[in-house]
C-alpha cells in the first residue's frame, strides 16, 4: 500500500538524521524567540536587517489595511493590481536602477517564471551547480537544455559556452549562495555573457537590502550598472523583512514577462497590505547604512571567535556563516546541544547540502547584540572542548 510506502519513507528520514522538524514560536521574528515556554536566541531567521517586527512596517500595514482592505481578490492581469502594487514596481525599478520591475508573491514563483517564459527548445540555460532549488526547478520546467557547471568555475563555464549552438543562451546563479554564504563572481560573469551574447539571471535573494551603497544589492556591491542582459530577482522577506519577490530587468524583458510568465499570470496577487509595507521598507533599506555597519562588525566578531574550532566556518563574507560539521548524526547532536543552551541554530542536511557536508548555518541579523554573539562563540567553544576531553569525534 502506498500508506505503508510513504511511512517506511519518514522512518528511513528518521534513521538518516534527515527527517524535518517545525517548531512553533510564540513571539515575531526576530533575535529572541519564544518556543514551548523557553527563550532562546535564535540565529535562524533571513531577517538580515532586523526589519521584521519594525514599528514602521507594523503602522503601515495598519494603515494600508483601513485603505486597502486585506485582499486582492484577483489576478494581477484581472483586477488585483492595486495602486500599492503599481507603486512598489515603480519604487523597486527605480531603487535598483532598472527601467522596469515585476512584482511576484514568493521567490520561490519569481525563479520559476523567468527562465521558462524566456527560452524554448534548441535554447540553453547554464546553472552553477550550487543554485537555489527553485533555480533549478526553473531550468528543469525550461524546454531548454539544462548544463550545470562547478560551483563557481568560469573555465569550465565559459568551455561550455564556446560550445554551445543554441539560439539563445542564459547564464543563471545565486549572487549570494544561500548554504555557503559566498559570493559569485558577478563581474566575471557580466563579461561572459557578453561575449557569448547571453543573459544572466541573478538571484539576489540574500544580497538585496544587504550589500552595495544603499542596500541596492550584489550588482551594485561589484559596481555592475544595469543592462538589457542583466535580469534581477530580489526576495523581499529576508532584509526586507515582508515578504513577496520582484524582477527587474530591461523594460522589453519585464513586459515579456508579465505576458508569459505562468507563475505570475496564473496566481492572485498578494495582499495590497504587503505591498504597502514594502515602501515603507524601501525607506529603511536606503537609509540602513547603520544596520548594514553594526550586521559586518557582527560578522567579524564571531568570524574571530570561532576561528580555530574543529569545525571550520566556510570562507563568507555575509550574514550567512555555515559551520561546517559533516555528518547528520554530529550536526544534529551539536545543534540540540546549543539548543539545550537556549541557542537555535538550525542544523543544515542533504538534500540542501551535498552529503558528508551537513553544517550548521548562522544567520546573523542587525537585530543581534555583540553578548548574543558572544553567548554562541562561549558555547561553541566549550562543545568543541567538552569533545576533545572526552574523546568525542568531531566530524568534520
Amino acid at each position: 500500500m502506498i500508506w505503508d510506502e510513504l511511512e517506511t519513507g519518514l522512518e528511513q528520514l528518521t534513521t538518516a538524521g534527515l527527517l524535518r522538524r517545525r517548531r512553533v514560536l510564540d513571539t515575531p521574528c526576530g533575535p529572541e524567540a519564544l518556543i514551548e515556554g523557553r527563550r532562546l536566541t535564535a540565529f535562524c531567521s533571513n531577517d538580515y536587517l532586523g526589519l521584521a517586527n519594525h514599528p514602521a512596517l507594523i503602522t503601515a500595514v495598519q494603515e494600508a489595511a483601513a485603505r486597502w482592505g486585506v485582499g486582492s481578490g484577483a489576478s494581477h492581469v484581472v483586477s488585483g493590481h492595486l495602486r500599492p502594487h503599481a507603486e512598489l514596481e515603480e519604487r523597486l525599478a527605480a531603487f535598483t536602477g532598472f527601467e522596469q520591475a515585476l512584482y511576484f508573491s514568493t521567490g520561490y514563483m519569481a525563479n520559476l517564471a523567468i527562465v521558462p517564459a524566456l527560452l524554448e527548445r534548441n535554447d540553453a540555460v547554464f546553472a552553477d551547480k550550487l543554485n537555489h532549488a527553485s533555480l533549478i526547478d526553473a531550468a528543469q520546467l525550461a524546454r531548454a537544455e539544462h548544463i550545470r557547471y562547478p560551483h563557481g568555475d568560469l573555465e569550465h563555464l565559459a568551455a561550455r559556452l564556446a560550445r554551445s549552438s543554441a539560439r539563445r543562451k542564459l547564464i543563471l546563479t545565486d549572487a549570494v549562495f544561500s548554504m555557503d554564504g559566498d559570493l559569485a563572481p558577478l563581474p566575471e560573469l557580466f563579461e561572459l555573457a557578453e561575449r557569448f551574447d547571453a543573459w544572466l539571471v541573478i538571484d539576489d535573494a540574500h544580497g538585496f537590502g544587504v550589500l552595495g551603497p544603499g542596500g541596492r544589492g550584489s550588482l551594485a556591491h561589484f559596481g555592475l550598472p544595469p543592462s538589457p542582459r542583466l535580469i534581477l530577482m530580489g526576495t523581499l522577506g529576508k532584509a526586507a523583512g515582508v515578504s513577496g519577490a520582484f524582477v527587474a530587468g530591461d523594460r522589453r524583458v519585464i513586459a515579456w514577462l508579465a505576458q508569459r510568465a505562468r507563475p505570475y499570470i496564473f496566481t492572485t496577487a498578494s495582499s495590497p497590505v504587503i505591498a504597502a509595507a514594502l515602501l515603507t521598507s524601501l525607506e529603511l533599506i536606503a537609509a540602513g547604512d547603520a544596520r548594514r555597519a553594526h550586521l559586518q562588525r557582527l560578522i567579524g566578531r564571531l568570524r574571530t571567535g570561532l576561528a580555530g574550532l574543529p569545525w571550520p566556518l566556510l570562507p563568507s563574507p555575509t550574514a550567512i556563516q555555515p559551520l561546517l560539521v559533516g555528518g547528520n548524526a554530529a550536526v544534529l547532536h551539536l545543534a540540540e546541544a546549543l539548543f539545550a543552551r537556549d541557542l537555535w541554530v538550525p542544523a543544515i542536511r542533504p538534500p540542501t547540502v551535498p552529503v558528508g557536508s551537513a553544517r550548521l548555518r548562522v544567520s546573523l541579523s542587525a537585530a543581534h547584540s555583540f553578548a548574543q554573539i558572544d553567548e554562541l562563540i562561549s558555547a561553541l567553544r566549550e562543545r568543541a572542548a567538552n569533545a576533545g576531553d572526552s574523546g568525542e569525534a568531531c566530524d568534520a
